[in-house]
């Protein structure tokens, strides 16, 4: 799935013939902070909110300006985790697409992208989650499967995550809501289940209508 399947039709293009007035006048209206600039299908730039704000002489067309420099794009035969790495590391809230040929072909938003995400990794899938804390050379992704797998549970997604003790923490969206046996599994395989989101525990659940029960009775 390339990363031109999610170009929003909601951001609007500027040409180096609007103004600076203009621009920051079309940001308003679409709600977007930056936006792409564009001459006969060819990219140019991308305009930033804040340049346009310090700009002395926003009257004067984009063309007369220093802000056409700044030209952050992507394939659009690029994936969307692509796109997403280039938004997280430029901190964009748009991000344009161009073709082979350099062409403009329209732009990713952030939004666009977190439907993809939440779509295709599983989160929209009722399901627990379980993270794990592992060393890093004792990473073993085959290992993770086969213990789910013994406990008839499937992976919905996984991601992995290195924490500022250097250590792994894999978070596993995982099909059942009901977590007590593979946790259990992990932790006889001396994992550290260092969190658990999921239903409440088939013991404490006994526990809880025990409890009631013997309320009950002593009335």
């Amino acid at each position: 799935m390339n990363i031109d399947q999610f170009i929003s039709p909601a951001v609007p293009a500027l040409t180096p013939k609007d103004t600076g007035d203009r621009a920051l006048e079309v940001m308003e209206e679409s709600g977007f902070t930056e936006l792409p600039v564009v001459l006969e299908d060819n990219y140019v730039a991308l305009i930033q909110e804040d340049d346009l704000l310090g700009w002395d002489t926003p009257e004067h067309p984009l063309s007369a300006s220093a802000l056409l420099n700044y030209k952050p794009a992507i394939p659009a035969s690029s994936h969307p985790f692509e796109a997403m790495k280039i938004m997280h590391q430029m901190n964009l809230g748009v991000l344009p697409i161009i073709d082979h040929e350099l062409k403009y072909v329209g732009c990713a938003t952030t939004e666009s992208l977190l439907k993809y995400m939440t779509e295709n990794s599983g989160i929209n899938n009722p399901g627990g989650i379980i993270v794990l804390e592992i060393q890093p050379r004792n990473y073993t992704l085959y290992e993770i499967a086969r213990i789910c797998e013994n406990e008839d549970v499937i992976i919905m997604n996984l991601q992995v995550y290195t924490n500022e003790q250097g250590q792994l923490e894999v978070t596993l969206k995982l099909n059942r809501t009901t977590l007590d046996a593979v946790v259990s599994s992990f932790e006889r395989h001396n994992y550290i289940v260092k969190e658990v989101y999921g239903d409440e525990s088939k013991k404490d659940d006994i526990m809880d209508k025990y409890k009631l029960l013997m309320n009950y009775l002593n009335m």
